[in-house]
């Protein structure tokens, strides 16, 4: 199975198309053309990284090329369609959903995070939906990965993959599904689980280098100094009884850690080179697991904040200077902060979470 044949051999649906275009709209217009945009996975920590998505969009800076895994996945396909409320409740609204995520999402038979609904339930009944329209007129070519575990292989899906909503929805999905806490989707007779056990263990540059790309704003969730250490204990012992049945997925969960740190070593390297700008989280106060949303919720306005100081960096990164590149009128960010203000004050009922099951998961999750 090839990454050009991903959208034909698999199982994801294939749905009439959600919101489809009637081929007569405009395309959009894009004005970063020689940097990549890159987002780095881990769970419900890209409630921070939400923050700076919509600063971007906020900022009017549209990039010709996107990629991400996991969490940055979602990230990737919601900044894409432009629609900044997406972002933002994608990765705070969930947790009010108490079936939907922890202990009761468990015992309906769901996984630790109901895929299902996550990713293309939420389109269908309404609740989060998402707009194919605008991600269909946007010219920028995105990129995410999964990874096969019955072969090892990294599948990685681009725009021309995803005919639908709910298909694209479906490789998001398989971008993001834990092993062990998410139910995994077949795409032709393989299960697939998360893009960072593949390539790049978790470090979706390589995505932008393989298409060609040299130059690379990388949006990180963990801060920096971060290194990824070995398994240990229980779940190292687990990891080892587990492949007898799953030799290949229990190695990648194995080895991840070194690949990471090498990944990462990577990436400092461009960063030195002057061709990277990592915007690392000054302070991350939320968890891949957590599903308390008034926490969450405080993670993107910290995020936001954090981006909208990096601005003259990011600016100067891919226009020239700290003052250069496109700006949105006053009367337009201030509407835009006015919405966002009036969302973030609705009261948040965050589901009860079991300390144990959250604490397993921190350490399981590959964010």
């Amino acid at each position: 199975m090839t990454a050009e044949t991903a959208s034909t051999t698999g199982s994801a649906p294939t749905a009439p198309t959600a919101g489809a275009t009637g081929g007569a709209a405009a395309p959009l217009a894009t004005n970063v053309h020689d940097c990549a945009l890159v987002f780095e996975g881990g769970g419900f920590r890209a409630s921070y990284t939400a923050g700076i998505v919509n600063v971007l969009l906020d900022q009017h800076i549209y990039f010709d090329y996107v990629c991400g895994l996991s969490a940055g996945a979602s990230h990737t396909v919601d900044y894409v369609s432009r629609d900044r409320v997406r972002v933002r409740r994608s990765f705070i609204d969930f947790a009010t959903l108490p079936d939907k995520g922890g202990l009761r999402s468990i015992l309906r038979g769901k996984g630790y995070f109901d895929a299902e609904y996550d990713y293309t339930g939420c389109i269908e009944d309404g609740y989060l939906p998402f707009d194919w329209e605008t991600f269909s007129r946007n010219p920028a070519e995105v990129a995410f990965q999964s990874f096969d575990g019955a072969t090892g292989e990294t599948v990685v899906f681009h725009k021309r993959d995803c005919t639908d909503a709910e298909t694209m929805a479906t490789y998001v999905r398989m971008s993001s599904t834990l092993p062990g806490f998410m139910h995994p989707v077949s795409l032709g007779g393989h299960r697939m689980f998360d893009g960072g056990l593949g390539e790049g263990a978790g470090i979706p540059t390589v995505m932008a280098e393989r298409d060609g790309y040299e130059k690379f704003l990388f949006v990180a969730t963990r801060p920096f100094g971060y290194r990824k250490t070995a398994p240990v204990g229980a779940y190292r012992q687990l990891l080892e009884r587990a492949r007898v049945r799953y030799p290949v997925l229990a190695q990648a969960l194995l080895d991840r850690w070194a690949r990471y740190n090498i990944a990462l070593e990577h990436m400092l390297d461009l960063e030195r080179q002057g061709r990277a700008l990592i915007i690392r989280p000054e302070l991350m106060p939320v968890r891949s697991t957590t599903q308390d949303a008034g926490l969450l919720r405080d993670a993107y306005l910290l995020g936001y904040d954090q981006g909208v100081r990096e601005l003259p960096r990011i600016r100067a990164f891919l226009f020239g200077a700290p003052d250069a590149g496109p700006a949105p009128t006053r009367e337009e960010w201030l509407r835009d902060l006015e919405a966002d203000a009036r969302a973030l004050a609705q009261p948040l009922d965050a589901p009860t979470v079991d300390p144990l099951t959250e604490e397993v998961g921190e350490y399981v999750t590959l964010g």
